[in-house]
């Protein structure tokens, strides 16, 4: 779906954008709404790149609309604020994770949950309140309600803290909501990626036990001795699954490709819960009858509230944990899309927009 209101806006911006289903990104101009009473107005200086990123720019989940700015780990520095704005001032580090809006009115916004409100406005390629489409943090500047920005503690580092505001609450929430992360608790994550690493962070620091769990027996030593898991299972191998059959208590399963689930349903312990985070494009086979024989749950999460959202971010703060990253420039963002679509990436891209954005202007 092709679509333009942007021309409405009034303040210039400029970004990189999708035309079409190829993906593709190449320099945009465009506009964004004037300041608000309530709204926060900021330089972008990093976005991360995720891979919602690269399945929205190429359409693979049937709802992009072009032109597409991708870019929902968005941080920057804030330049003006309505004048009702309350929670930041000029010169504040702040964030923009995937929504910038919501009904404010339902049960879910009721109770800081905007992320399941059934209106909630996603942060690229969704149509505002006043009926114009919104566009990511691959851009020079960003312009968000009060309600949708995160604050950053002074030691969170901008660059490694901004997936955070996807990968990390997708899994904090989950592990906070599922009473995963305590200690005395032994928890899978599957994956090793962009979710996957900042998951064993966050589960370490909150007390539990962590076990990787991979098609890859090359990445054991990086989540043992680097991420700090407790053990690793490579989920290709009978005998090890075998050996850490009903051991788990939970499970997050961060991989966005189609993969069997029936073998991780049978790691879990009776009552056990299995946590889906990923997006496959299609369809998982999902075997009922080892959920029969254990009372087991397979469950979703969809990142978290915007006051669990600052909470996290804290949280990380407090434990100094981000992203393990990989700085790249704007030009570069194809060659990373390519990349992350093959998993060549340890653990994050993250655009510096702040310094290399203007210099791909026409």
């Amino acid at each position: 779906m092709t679509t333009g209101h942007e021309e409405e806006h009034p303040v210039k911006a400029f970004g990189w954008a999708a035309r079409d289903t190829s993906g593709i990104l190449s320099p945009f101009n465009f506009f964004r709404r004037a300041t608000e009473d309530e709204d926060v107005r900021f330089k972008v200086l990093y976005c991360g790149i995720c891979h919602s990123d690269l399945h929205s720019a190429k359409n693979d989940w049937g709802i992009s609309m072009y032109p597409l700015v991708p870019g929902h780990e968005i941080v920057g520095e804030v330049t003006e604020v309505g004048r009702k704005v309350k929670k930041v001032k000029v010169g504040d580090k702040v964030g923009v994770g995937c929504m910038v809006g919501s009904c404010d009115s339902c049960q879910g916004c009721d109770n800081d949950l905007e992320n399941y409100c059934p209106q909630m406005i996603f942060t690229y390629s969704s149509i505002y309140h006043d009926g114009t489409v919104t566009y990511g943090g691959y851009s020079d500047t960003m312009v968000a309600n009060e309600r949708f920005i995160v604050r950053f503690p002074e030691n969170m580092p901008l660059d490694a803290g901004a997936p955070l505001l996807c990968a990390g609450i997708t899994v904090y929430s989950p592990l906070k909501y599922f009473g995963f992360g305590e200690p005395g608790k032994h928890i899978g994550v599957v994956g090793l990626g962009g979710l996957g690493h900042v998951a064993v962070k966050f589960a370490k620091a909150l007390g539990a036990k962590v076990t990787v769990i991979s098609t890859s027996a090359s990445k054991k030593d990086e989540a043992l001795e680097h991420l700090g898991a407790d053990s690793f299972v490579v989920s290709r191998d009978p005998e090890q699954l075998q050996a850490a059959k009903s051991t788990m208590d939970g499970i997050l399963d961060t991989v966005s490709a189609v993969h069997p689930i029936l073998p991780l349903i049978d790691l879990l312990k009776p009552h056990g819960t299995l946590v889906m985070l990923g997006a496959p494009e299609r369809p998982l086979e999902l075997p009922v009858f080892p959920l029969l024989m254990g009372r087991k749950m397979v469950a979703g999460s969809c990142i978290g509230g915007m006051k669990e959202t600052q909470e996290m971010i804290d949280f990380a703060a407090k434990h100094e944990i981000a992203a393990d990253i990989e700085v790249v420039s704007m030009e570069y963002v194809n060659e990373a899309m390519e990349r992350l679509a093959k998993g060549d990436v340890r653990y994050r891209f993250v655009i510096d927009i702040g310094n290399t954005l203007a210099a791909t202007k026409p």
